[in-house]
């Protein structure tokens, strides 16, 4: 059965999910030093994963909200979260920072590719090195981090979950938000993730994507500045009539990286207040 009834010390009886556990996992989170990947990353450890976040800012300082979850991890959750600082479209690095952990660890279970960039510029402006820039970071990088996570799980006959951080933005086009180059590098992501799906399921690694909508996020928050129309207007485009915050998608990652979605793979898993549902 996959609900487990156990009866406890005093008598009381507790009802749990044990298929959402991710004790004994170790999980690569990309774009893990700040914002939504740390915030994945911090719902991971809670669901007893060991975490390594990769990013290309600089190692977080002490007094950093990275430094804050990687001390509560080990005081409260029997955990680690270490970073390790890498440009995901350097491949070779890639392959050697995952290598090494999952040496270091006995393999690697799991990952989430959360790392990525946004420019809103209009279609007639953008240089063709903006351009590059925005496909090597959000297409190329994400593609060269699963494949070095997935060469490690082939490597070592392990089955694993990989999670690709896609946006609504790669199904529909944003009312009044004009960033082409981004909204084409999600829809990439999205059918890269089908396609990995459909090559590495022989080897039991499910891939799957999220598609999040609007976001509050410290980049929001300076687009809100600029652009005031946008706090009521990206609202009312949804039907719930507001905007998400990053806690609300850690749920989904850690069902993607468990085996509470066993059987699902080569999915998008859409979470956007029914913005693309109208």
């Amino acid at each position: 059965m996959l609900n487990a009834t156990l009866g406890l010390h005093d008598g009381a009886r507790s009802t749990l999910l044990p298929e959402f556990s991710l004790a004994g996992k170790v999980i690569i989170v990309s774009g893990g030093a700040r914002g939504v990947g740390l915030t994945q990353a911090e719902g991971l450890l809670e669901a007893g994963a060991v975490v390594h976040a990769l990013d290309v800012l600089p190692p977080p300082d002490a007094e950093s909200e990275f430094a804050r979850v990687a001390a509560r991890a080990e005081r409260e959750l029997g955990s680690s979260l270490t970073y390790h600082r890498v440009d995901v479209r350097d491949q070779a690095a890639l392959n050697e920072i995952v290598g090494g952990i999952a040496d270091a660890a006995g393999g690697v279970h799991g990952l989430i590719a959360a790392a990525g960039i946004q420019q809103e510029t209009p279609a007639l402006e953008y240089s063709a090195a903006d351009a590059d820039r925005m496909l090597g970071v959000n297409v190329t990088g994400v593609f060269m981090t699963a494949q070095a996570v997935a060469r490690q799980m082939i490597k070592r006959g392990q089955p694993g979950s990989l999670v690709l951080i896609g946006s609504m933005s790669g199904t529909v086009a944003n009312r009044g938000l004009i960033c082409p180059a981004y909204n084409a590098s999600k829809a990439a992501v999205l059918q890269l993730a089908r396609n990995l799906a459909a090559e590495w399921g022989e080897h039991g690694i499910r891939v799957n994507t999220i598609s999040p909508g609007y976001i509050v996020t410290a980049m929001t928050a300076g687009l809100f500045e600029a652009f005031p129309e946008r706090k009521t207007a990206w609202p009312d485009a949804n039907m719930l009539k507001r905007l998400s915050y990053p806690e609300e998608y850690r749920g989904a990652a850690v069902f993607l990286l468990s085996d509470a979605s066993s059987f699902m793979t080569g999915a998008d898993l859409r979470i956007d207040g029914g913005h693309c549902a109208w």
